[in-house]
């Protein structure tokens, strides 16, 4: 059984011929170990050192010489429009603060549809359509979530959450006090 040695570019890979079209999951795409058949039923075994990220037109390079190409597999996400580049990139910033893989376009953003995706969104009173499309997240959310999890991960959580208080900042009769309450819940560690 062949087995994929390296990863190339669709660049890198030009027009060289394809043995066979692996149609993949956004999921799949970034296995590191496992067995994955092409439409031509060739078996391909990966067993990469790193975690990888393939994007359709990728090719995998096989013990044999042999080129795999890649393709993403259409799967069930959720657009949501914005012309707004400033609030995109907040809207962005808050998926991945949530570990939620993005996929970033101009003026949309997808995720792959799932229950606290669909749930975030729908909090922001954002307009979602719900499409099947390829899924090709953006590589450091993809990375980041994959490897971040929600397990105790031991690093500091001294970054700042929203707790969901409205006031204005006038400085003249603001008191900060009144709210120290909210971030000591949020340290994991004291100085």
């Amino acid at each position: 059984m062949p087995r994929a040695t390296r990863i190339l570019t669709a660049a890198e890979r030009g027009n060289a011929p394809l043995a066979d079209t692996l149609v993949l999951s956004s999921v799949q795409r970034q296995t590191q170990k496992g067995f994955l058949f092409g439409l031509k039923g060739t078996c391909v075994e990966l067993d990469f050192a790193d975690p990888v990220l393939l994007r359709t037109d990728d090719a995998l390079v096989l013990d044999d010489g042999r080129l795999v190409e890649v393709v993403a597999e259409p799967e069930s996400v959720i657009e949501t429009r914005m012309t707004d580049a400033a609030a995109l990139a907040r809207l962005a910033w808050r998926m991945g603060d949530a570990h939620i893989p993005v996929q970033i376009f101009e003026r949309r953003l997808r995720v792959r549809r799932e229950p606290v995706a669909e749930a975030l969104l729908a909090g922001l009173g954002l307009k979602m359509t719900v499409i099947d499309a390829p899924f090709e997240p953006e590589q450091g959310a993809s990375a980041f979530a994959a490897d971040h999890g929600h397990h105790d991960h031991g690093h500091d959580h001294a970054h700042s959450h929203d707790h969901h208080h409205d006031h204005s900042h006038d400085h003249h009769h603001h008191d900060h006090a009144h709210h120290d309450h909210h971030h000591e819940a949020h340290s994991d560690k004291k100085s």
